[in-house]
């Protein structure tokens, strides 16, 4: 592979998720200068597709995060100007950035995943507020998790311990999209296992083990330095190490997806791995869980880097 790529990391767009994006695209571009990667880093705007169809740069990385990264479209781009890139093609990120969808997936691969239900705004409002935030907890039982259907960061999560809080969770998830995810709460240890294929297949880096300082592992505990505390490797035992490895694996190929992922998941008091989502945009920021998974599986972060990208170029010369 040329050692003259050139790289565009797209970073920002418009939604909730802007600033971490920035974050992540500036690390991920500083470490692919160290590789010695010609790399610019840019926004999205008007003037997105006149550079690349001008031929500024060989492979583009998305790093966006929320709907414009996530849901396909910006990638769907990519491929009608055909300009290769790091990631999973635009199917893939659309059935893994519908939360319910992705459950279902999940679900007919075989993985544990926790009972939910997906519930429209509209829905929410025109049979009754009350009389469905009854029906839930009766299903579904307490504690619950409120989510919406789309999103990444936390943004708009809640855990409902008593049904006099399920209106206000409801509102808060709403205020972050239409639709609400509520799935029953897995009491157990949360970890989140990256899957990495450089050209060779994919395989699973160490799971990270997340103990949120506050008890919540939310927007805040995610980006802000000292506000969780991590342990790569994970403290599971063999079984349960495995375990996740293998249910992460098994999203990674049960989606389609290509180069990166990120599985979150909770692991049960008996050890068992339950799929909560997958993420074909994880995030690269100095507190995100795959480079601390990629350290502590023995990978340089800037060679790592690097080889995705060469194998994203190579990926797309075979194709074509």
């Amino acid at each position: 592979m040329s050692t003259d790529l050139r790289v565009l990391v797209l970073a920002g767009g418009l939604s909730h998720e802007r600033d971490v994006s920035l974050r992540s695209g500036r690390r991920v571009a500083d470490a692919l200068r160290e590789a010695g990667i010609q790399t610019v880093e840019r926004d999205v705007d008007a003037t997105l597709l006149d550079d690349l169809t001008s031929d500024v740069a060989d492979v583009v990385w998305p790093l966006l995060h929320g709907a414009s990264g996530e849901d396909g479209a910006v990638r769907d781009v990519l491929d009608l100007v055909g300009v290769p890139y790091v990631g999973s093609t635009p199917a893939a990120c659309r059935t893994a950035w519908d939360k319910p969808v992705a459950k279902a997936v999940a679900r007919a691969a075989g993985l544990m995943t926790p009972r939910s239900v997906a519930l429209p705004h509209g829905t929410f409002r025109e049979l009754g507020a009350q009389a469905v935030l009854a029906a839930m907890v009766d299903r579904l039982g307490l504690p619950l998790v409120v989510k919406p259907a789309r999103g990444g960061s936390a943004l708009g999560v809640s855990i409902v311990r008593e049904a006099s809080d399920l209106s206000r969770a409801m509102v808060g998830c709403f205020a972050y999209g239409d639709v609400a995810l509520v799935e029953r709460y897995v009491d157990g240890v949360e970890v989140a296992v990256s899957v990495v294929d450089s050209g060779d297949g994919p395989r699973a880096l160490p799971a990270v083990e997340i103990v949120a300082v506050g008890g919540t592992y939310d927007y805040d505990a995610r980006y802000v330095a000292g506000a969780t505390e991590f342990f790569v490797p994970a403290r599971l035992t063999n079984n349960a190490a495995a375990a996740v490895a293998d249910t992460a694996l098994r999203a990674h190929r049960s989606f389609g997806l290509r180069h990166l992922s990120r599985t979150d998941l909770i692991v049960d008091r008996e050890g068992r791995p339950w799929f909560l989502e997958v993420n074909v945009a994880p995030g690269m920021t100095e507190t995100s869980l795959f480079p601390q998974a990629a350290e502590a599986g023995g990978e340089d972060c800037a060679a790592l880097y690097r080889r995705l990208v060469e194998v994203a170029a190579k990926d797309a010369a075979t194709a074509s």
